[in-house]
């Protein structure tokens, strides 16, 4: 096996992270893009679009709820384990999903058992190894996975739109679980090893590299069990952000261009400036994922969900298209990162052992917050004739977020050092 990247060679857990990302990109590209799937749908199954928003927020709600099983079957069974779980699971869904000629069908087949499938190869079930293998730059492994969800909402979309036109939704699902198969399968039988070498990516002794305020030999609270841990508050503090997190997200994916088409922007400068989002956020992960190890974790993350607040009210308030464009800019700069970080710091609270079912609970908040804005985006419109209920409650969220952010330990609190004695950390 390679030894860390301080010994001049390649360090292998680099490989878990690329393989991990280029998993994230069609699991969760194919999650957030579910739009050109809507009416090909609605069409073949004569179904409203009110029945498959339905199945669809459902489906989200079910992905969420999946989150804490992958992550303890990451935990209990391993990596291998929960990914080739969830390549069977896919399977049987798209054939069943194929199949059916009735929205019951379908929501059981698409809505509730491919969601799961996704959650099994979702990043909640592939923190837990990264974490294992990085130490000292564990945020910008995380970072780099989130790449992938970036890459994958601005690469899946388009490409399911044009099979779809050219293919049908049938053989479009299809392809993608063949990709998925191709993908997975290999990476999961060759790439994940679950036993990282002793001190990870710290140099080899065990001992955390200095200047890495979120690097831990200790974590303080690793002696805890996952259902001690999840009585912390430090804990439903991190909840809470995912909420927002969730909250906001699901909000633009789904509102964004309405709202913007409500407020006199035509369809396709409305796009475009959602899209100047993602394709900000892509670099930006990479920026991030270098500061995430050089600064305290917990200022970065607040920063994100306050800066992001600012861009949810700016975003009602634009008046021309360049006003778009510059607004979408800067609020793609903090786009991402506050799942990678969330993760990064639950990991130096209470350990990796933990991590996995830990961050899965968590990011069952960030899809309670997706479905709740679902809702709230529509409700708001029709019963006020204005965007500022859902938009402006997102803002208040992200604040709050981020002043509980703040709040989070500024690194972990004891360090071991080359002579296994603890130190404090600043």
């Amino acid at each position: 096996m390679s030894s860390p990247d301080s010994g001049g060679r390649w360090y292998f857990g680099w490989n878990i992270v690329v393989a991990s990302t280029c998993i994230t990109l069609l699991t969760v590209g194919m999650r957030m893009g579910i739009g050109p799937f809507f009416i090909p749908l609605v069409k073949d199954l004569g179904i409203s679009r009110t029945v498959l928003g339905t199945i669809v927020a459902l489906g989200m709600l079910a992905y969420g709820l999946g989150m804490p099983l992958a992550g303890h079957l990451a935990q209990t069974r391993g990596s291998r384990f929960v990914l080739l779980l969830g390549v069977v699971t896919v399977t049987v869904s798209i054939i069943w999903a194929v199949l059916t000629t009735s929205a019951f069908g379908f929501f059981l087949s698409f809505g509730i058992l491919f969601s799961l499938g996704l959650a099994f190869t979702s990043p909640v079930a592939l923190t837990p190894i990264i974490s294992r293998w990085f130490t000292r730059r564990r945020g910008k492994a995380l970072f780099y996975l989130s790449t992938g969800s970036m890459a994958g909402i601005a690469i899946m979309t388009p490409l399911l739109n044009f099979a779809i036109e050219h293919l049908g939704w049938q053989a479009t699902l299809i392809g993608f679980n063949v990709l998925f198969i191709a993908l997975v399968v290999p990476v999961a039988f060759r790439v994940m090893r679950e036993q990282a070498p002793p001190g990870t990516d710290t140099g080899g002794d065990g001992s955390a590299v200095s200047g890495a305020p979120g690097a831990t030999g200790v974590a303080p609270l690793a002696v805890l069990r996952t259902g001690e841990a999840m009585k912390t508050a430090y804990f439903w503090k991190v909840v809470a952000g995912m909420f927002a997190c969730g909250f906001s997200m699901n909000l633009l994916g789904t509102q964004g261009v309405p709202m913007l088409v409500d407020h006199h922007f035509d369809a396709m400068t409305a796009s475009l400036g959602i899209g100047v989002i993602g394709l900000v956020a892509i670099p930006s992960t990479l920026v991030l994922g270098q500061l995430a190890d050089r600064l305290p974790r917990r200022n970065l993350l607040a920063a994100i969900y306050l800066i992001r607040a600012l861009g949810f009210l700016a975003l009602l308030t634009v008046a021309t298209s360049s006003q778009l464009y510059l607004v979408a800019a800067i609020a793609g700069v903090v786009w991402a990162g506050s799942i990678a970080l969330s993760s990064a710091i639950l990991a130096d609270i209470y350990g990796i052992r933990t991590v996995g079912v830990l961050y899965g609970w968590a990011y069952l908040g960030h899809q309670i917050g997706a479905t709740i804005s679902s809702w709230l985006g529509g409700w708001g419109f029709d019963h006020y004739g204005t965007h500022w209920v859902a938009f402006g409650a997102a803002a208040a969220v992200l604040i709050v977020a981020g002043l509980t952010s703040l709040s989070l330990p500024a690194s972990v609190l004891h360090v071991v050092g080359p002579t296994g004695r603890r130190a404090q950390a600043s």
